[in-house]
């Protein structure tokens, strides 16, 4: 812009320039804003945290178009707040995002500024996560999404989760095409329900369901992992069409079962502890993964409701084996032929050449431990 041009230019109260900073003083920054004279930034007027430099080019005000002095008096912080406005309700309209700077905890969220315009992001928009320690996103820059928006109001609403599920949608979509069942994954541990653990494998959780935490019983996944814990794990199954994604802990290459058959044979005195009490029985560990089932009826001679009325969690017993089924990881057992109560099931099938353990227990194996 030539000297004719710029002084036939016209300054108005309130219009918004874009400046060029010329210099740097203790109270003042001058900027060039193509007029005939540059403009002055006094310090009250300035950017909190902002840093000047000669070259930069910075959004301000118009104060005063003309003072007392003959000097053009701009404000850099209301232009970026004006400025910060529009781009926010931009913003809202578009479904963009915007970067906003955390520098206050307050009661249920955190504040952030985006252009010195004040923006509220309540704890459980912060992240797709349960955040416990507010604090530690003060001084960090986040990409949140617009949620709500209300000028006259001067309310802002913002949300990180929003900006989280949709990267972690196009992380899962990438997962879901490269995940192969069979193979071993890196993960961290990010939640513990009764039923088992969720591991997040980097854009998709997948479950470890209780019984494929270990091959020994677990009552309770904080036995065996917590929260953060970065773990290994076997991919078992995926579901396309759901999304869900089945893990195992377990060392699957080392199966306690594989063998057993080998090991424990029908008629085998064992020692264990019972884990866990049914109303049809009660399931004894003998070694750690290997459990084998006492139905109610080879728990004692005397008539029984609930194994619970003689047996209790912990208990340690003395058995006889009466059937392995390596295969399907079932084991039946006896406690009172280990006791030297009545006839022996396994004595009973030896004596009478014609009837197999199968024919004695198949058809109660199979229906009571199939439940």
């Amino acid at each position: 812009m030539d000297e004719i041009e710029k002084s036939m230019k016209r300054l108005e109260k309130d219009d918004l320039l874009e400046g060029k900073v010329v210099s740097i003083l203790d109270e003042e920054v001058i900027v060039n804003i193509g007029y005939v004279s540059d403009g002055i930034v006094r310090r009250e007027e300035w950017m909190s945290g902002h840093t000047y430099e000669p070259e930069q080019e910075i959004a301000v005000l118009v104060i005063n178009p003309h003072d007392q002095e003959g000097n053009v008096i701009l404000s850099h912080k209301k232009a970026e707040i004006l400025a910060g406005w529009e781009d926010l309700e931009d913003a809202y309209e578009e479904h963009d995002t915007v970067s906003v700077t955390i520098a206050e905890v307050v009661k249920g969220g955190v504040i952030g500024f985006y252009r010195g315009v004040r923006c509220f992001i309540p704890a459980s928009l912060l992240s797709y996560q349960y955040v416990e320690a507010l604090d530690q996103y003060l001084g960090h820059t986040l990409e949140a999404a617009v949620e709500d928006f209300d000028r006259d109001g001067k309310r802002v609403v913002l949300s990180r989760k929003a900006v989280e599920l949709e990267l972690r949608a196009k992380d899962k979509s990438v997962l879901m095409k490269e995940l192969q069942t069979g193979e071993m994954r890196q993960g961290v541990v990010t939640k513990l329900m009764k039923f088992g653990a969720f591991v997040d494998l980097g854009g998709a959780e997948g479950l470890i369901h209780l019984n494929d935490l270990a091959w020994h019983r677990v009552n309770d996944p904080a036995e065996v992992v917590t929260v953060g814990d970065q773990v290994t794990v076997y991919v078992a199954n995926i579901d396309q069409k759901t999304g869900r994604i089945g893990l195992v802990l377990k060392d699957v290459e080392n199966d306690p079962w594989e063998g057993v058959a080998e090991y424990y044979q029908p008629g085998d005195y064992v020692q264990g502890k019972v884990v866990r009490l049914l109303n049809f029985g009660a399931f004894v560990e003998i070694e750690p993964g290997v459990e084998g089932v006492v139905f109610k009826s080879e728990i004692t001679e005397d008539h029984i409701k609930n194994p619970a009325d003689v047996l209790s969690i912990g208990d340690e017993v003395d058995a006889v084996i009466i059937n392995v089924d390596e295969p399907n990881k079932k084991m039946s057992l006896s406690i009172k032929d280990a006791q030297g109560q009545g006839d022996s099931a396994y004595d009973l099938v030896q004596e009478d050449t014609g009837t197999t353990l199968g024919d004695l227990f198949g058809d109660k194996l199979k229906k009571l431990m199939d439940k």
